[in-house]
């Protein structure tokens, strides 16, 4: 039996990586239990951006006011990554943020840009 090899790191789509994962623990989760969320889904809208050009977010999630927030967890960015969600952010009416994981040493968290 083979076993598959993804670059660079990669999972299957669907899969969490160890950062999205942490964000869903000490963001999503609390802010559901908290109220401020009502939904989250990981990787559950596909964006089309151009012919043959995609974006999937990391989470979809509706605030408890109702609007829509398409959220993208980085360890860092790979080169077509911040161009894609820049196009998506112009194309389509939600709020398109990224999050990056501040390391402990710096006092931890989590460090947001939103695009529009």
């Amino acid at each position: 039996m083979s076993k598959a090899f993804y670059a660079l790191g990669r999972l299957p789509a669907g899969q969490m990586n160890k950062t999205e994962q942490a964000y869903e623990q000490e963001v999503l989760k609390p802010a559901m239990q908290s109220g401020q969320i009502v939904w989250y889904q990981f990787e559950g809208i596909k964006l089309k951006l151009a012919n043959n050009t995609f974006y999937t977010p990391d989470f979809n999630v509706m605030n408890a006011d109702g609007t829509m927030e398409m959220r993208e967890v980085k360890g860092f960015w790979q080169d077509d990554a911040r161009v894609k969600i820049k196009v998506a952010a112009s194309e389509y009416p939600f709020r398109f943020i990224a999050v990056k994981r501040i390391a402990k040493k710096n006092g931890g968290g989590w460090c947001i840009e939103e695009f529009k």
